[in-house]
């Protein structure tokens, strides 16, 4: 897949969303955070109703660490994996006050150097919460860029590594949530829905369903 393509596929996307946004709920980038912690192996409407409970009651690392590890396990235990999510969320409030003066870090060495935190999380905080050009490679868009060709590899790390190489610039910024909102309404794991799809005649998919059908 050639630049041309790759631009092509983007303007389409920006076009139809033209301002893309997480669907996670959030005010600050704390809250932002912890809802990413809580996402892995999750549904973001599960987490927002969960936060939704639980940040009137804490929205802050110090606010967390009162509500101690029970009662914070009580709001977020619908939740899979919630008891190890609250201990991530425990040990990560304690580092942020120690460490970073209750704020969220900004760079990816820091993020990561938090319990719950791997590179896919720091490259949403950085992306959502800072601005930063990154691209989160989740399994929505490992699929997406495998199924039409944008950036295929192996591992989420070689599809992000040809995702930050291959996207141009001016899409840098809002790529992560193009692709991942087009994975997860269009192109979808087990039925994408080809026919509708903005991009039908630039992707590679061999198993697409023709633009005609009903």
């Amino acid at each position: 897949m050639n630049r041309g393509i790759r631009t092509e596929i983007y303007s389409r996307l920006r076009g139809k969303i033209p301002r893309p946004e997480t669907e996670l709920e959030y005010i600050n980038p704390f809250e932002l955070l912890i809802a990413v912690i809580l996402s892995a192996q999750a549904t973001d409407i599960s987490v927002n109703k969960a936060t939704a409970l639980l940040y009137p009651a804490a929205n802050t690392p110090q606010g967390i660490l009162d509500l101690g590890m029970q009662r914070l396990k009580d709001y977020i235990r619908t939740i899979g994996l919630y008891n190890t999510k609250a201990e991530n969320i425990i040990k990560t409030c304690r580092l942020l006050i120690d460490n970073f003066g209750g704020e969220v870090p900004r760079t990816r060495e820091e993020l990561e150097s938090l319990p719950g935190v791997g590179r896919k999380t720091a490259n949403v905080i950085l992306n959502t919460a800072f601005g930063e050009p990154t691209i989160a490679v989740d399994t929505h868009i490992f699929r997406v860029s495998n199924r039409t060709g944008l950036a295929k590899g192996k591992t989420p790390l070689e599809v992000e590594k040809r995702l930050t190489r291959l996207t141009p610039d001016e899409f840098k910024l809002d790529a992560h949530h193009w692709l991942i909102l087009h994975g997860r309404y269009t192109c979808k794991a087990r039925k994408p829905k080809c026919p509708g799809c903005v991009i039908h005649d630039l992707c590679e998919y061999r198993q697409k369903t023709p633009a005609e059908a009903a």
